[in-house]
């Protein structure tokens, strides 16, 4: 929908006047109004109001424009006013707002307010068509500066995008195992750097949040060709017969410019998808069995994030709603609430194993495999075999499938129905059955309680040493092999009880976007000041235990950034377990402060492990010469 269809002269004010951001808003809800788009003009404010308490929508350089998708909405709308002298809208550069646009939406799921949102957004970037606009004479002129801009900015891509002829048609699809950052950081790199080179690319993300901006069966007929920067398993077969080039998230995120042009040299393999989806041309011969392995696992994880994060934060607030019983046998579940949270916590977080065996078993062998993989999870925690029981079940019960599959290939075609049915969970899961029983689970279990009795006896130096290798392991490469490594053996730890494992973890994954940020506000001159700017949202993502926020600075300046980072860490983690530093939960960040055993000490470490990191990139970066850059 273009931005002209929802302007109305009754809905714009070109000589609006407020005091406050709330006056403004009530003056362009009237204005909306007046326009008849509005079913229940209380609800709408109240669902704009509530879109504000989110985060103000004041995008900064002038420009705010707030909204809100509700079913009191009659039919979309915009509804503009013009405040000469600007209003206080809590913008986030904290200037005043001049150009205010309302939207409003009906609750469909045609999402016309996002686009609506993206649009102006994109216009209002140019600072000489936003002082045209401001000085428009009057609504005609204002409307005429909005369709000409659109035109010129959208028709043209819009043109490119219908027609692959130029050869510059790209489609990509991001998604990283957790889904938090890798996804979207890639998906951002590679649009920005399309549009540098002047390609037209749409972008999907397999989010923790699910599949956002899909890609439709038509704009994949038409594209040249795909590019696949994924570390987890995604929907392959709708790109049979297309050129698709297959590759890791980080390098979505660090070489933007190699994919899309490797992709736009007719150089990239045809996918050919069959029924297992294990075509080798597809996944490119140049992937190792160990990177297929890594991807296997990396879905496994995925997946079972969200069970161990949820079950884990709640065993840990059990804990700390109960502090009458402490050292007592019912600690955790003494009294109702407490019980009520260790209840659910557990069941939550008993589905780990089952569910990390399911996933990995279901990306070795598609769905099949879930039913097996989940059975030979729930036996290996059954048995004592514990996390890495599970491990070995998932691929276990993954490549059995795939070996069920092979020796039935020539079935007559009349009994095809009854394998998904019959043949492969009833042959499936008596194989994993057999396979956990005599051969996995015992010489697991073994490792297992070898293990935990390794850490729970070991010295003081000795998890020093422990804590200092896992912490520096989460700063080598970001959210990479290294990071989840290390973060899987921490909340491996957790299952046998060792929480000061992975206090030492998520302190030395904290530690880099916090250095990262501290430099960018201390040492400015080391940096553009584009990245000063993006140094700033670091602190947050450090905070809430987002590592990846590093990856960005680490990609440009690698051989400073990554070994001050690493060794920032390293001692962040060693002081967290010097101080005997415990955590209950799997992430969390900041926010879980209050289960974290030794808190103060804990923020200490933290403090000196960022501080470290921050004075040794100051001293190995260069001053910047020049703020243009």
């Amino acid at each position: 929908m273009r931005i002209t269809d929802l302007l109305n002269p009754k809905g714009m004010d070109l000589n609006g006047a407020a005091s406050s951001k709330s006056e403004a808003i009530e003056k362009l809800i009237a204005l909306m109004d007046k326009m008849g788009k509005i079913k229940d003009l209380g609800e709408y404010k109240k669902q704009v109001l509530a879109r504000e308490k989110e985060g103000t929508t004041g995008i900064g350089e002038g420009v705010a424009i707030p909204h809100a998708k509700t079913d009191a909405v009659a039919e979309a709308g915009l509804s503009v006013m013009v405040v000469k002298d600007g209003v206080d809208f809590e913008s986030l550069d904290d200037q005043p707002a001049h150009l205010l646009f309302l939207i409003a939406a009906p609750d469909t799921d045609d999402n016309v307010h996002l686009d609506v949102l993206g649009r102006l957004s994109i216009l209002l970037m140019d600072e000489d068509f936003r002082q045209k606009l401001i000085h428009a004479k009057d609504t005609s002129e204002f409307c005429k500066l909005i369709d000409v801009a659109e035109a010129e900015k959208f028709e043209k891509e819009d043109k490119k995008e219908v027609s692959s002829k130029d050869g510059f048609r790209i489609l990509a699809v991001t998604a990283c195992p957790t889904g938090i950052a890798h996804t979207y950081m890639a998906a951002e790199s590679l649009e920005n750097k399309a549009k540098q080179m002047g390609v037209s690319i749409k972008v999907e993300t397999d989010g923790s949040g699910g599949v956002k901006n899909t890609l439709t069966k038509r704009e994949i007929e038409a594209a040249d060709a795909i590019i696949i920067a994924a570390d987890k398993n995604i929907d392959m077969a709708r790109f049979n017969g297309k050129h698709v080039l297959i590759t890791k998230v980080s390098k979505g995120i660090n070489k933007p410019q190699e994919l899309i042009e490797q992709a736009l040299s007719g150089n990239v393999p045809v996918y050919h998808a069959n029924q297992n989806e294990l075509s080798s041309e597809a996944k490119g011969e140049n992937e190792s069995v160990g990177r297929q392995i890594y991807k296997h696992l990396m879905n496994g994880v995925s997946h079972m994030l969200p069970f161990v994060i949820g079950g884990g934060i709640l065993i840990a607030l059990a804990f700390l709603f109960d502090p009458g019983a402490a050292g007592k046998a019912t600690f955790g579940s003494s009294t109702p609430f407490s019980a009520f949270l260790m209840m659910v916590g557990k069941q939550a977080f008993s589905m780990m194993m089952p569910i990390l065996a399911g996933y990995i078993a279901y990306s070795i062998a598609d769905r099949p495999g879930l039913a097996v993989g989940i059975v030979g999870g729930l036996l290996a925690a059954a048995s004592g075999s514990g996390f890495f029981g599970a491990l070995a079940a998932g691929f276990a019960g993954g490549y059995l499938i795939v070996f069920i599959k092979f020796i039935t290939s020539r079935m007559p075609k009349s009994l095809e129905g009854i394998k998904p049915v019959l043949i492969y969970p009833l042959f499936g899961i008596l194989g994993i059955g057999a396979i956990m029983v005599f051969i996995i689970n015992q010489p697991f279990a073994v490792f297992n309680g070898w293990l935990n009795a390794s850490l729970t006896g070991m010295g003081q130096g000795s998890k020093i040493l422990l804590g200092l290798v896992l912490g520096g392991m989460m700063s080598i490469d970001f959210g990479g092999p290294f990071n989840k490594a290390a973060y899987v053996f921490g909340v491996a730890s957790i299952a046998t009880k060792n929480y000061d494992i992975m206090a030492a973890v998520m302190i030395g994954g904290m530690v880099p976007p916090l250095a990262i940020a501290l430099c960018t506000v201390f040492f400015k001159n080391r940096f553009t000041a584009k990245e000063r700017q993006s140094g700033l949202t670091n602190f947050i993502m450090g905070l809430s235990f987002i590592t990846e926020g590093a990856i960005p600075f680490a990609a440009a300046d690698p051989l400073r950034v990554i070994p001050s980072c690493i060794i920032g860490s390293a001692i962040a983690g060693a002081l967290s377990m010097f101080f005997n530093c415990t955590l209950m939960a799997p992430h969390g960040g900041i926010f879980v402060i209050g289960i974290v055993g030794h808190p103060l000490l804990y923020i200490l470490a933290l403090a000196i492990g960022s501080v470290v990191a921050m004075l040794l990139m100051a001293i190995l970066k260069k001053p910047i010469r020049s703020e243009n850059e």
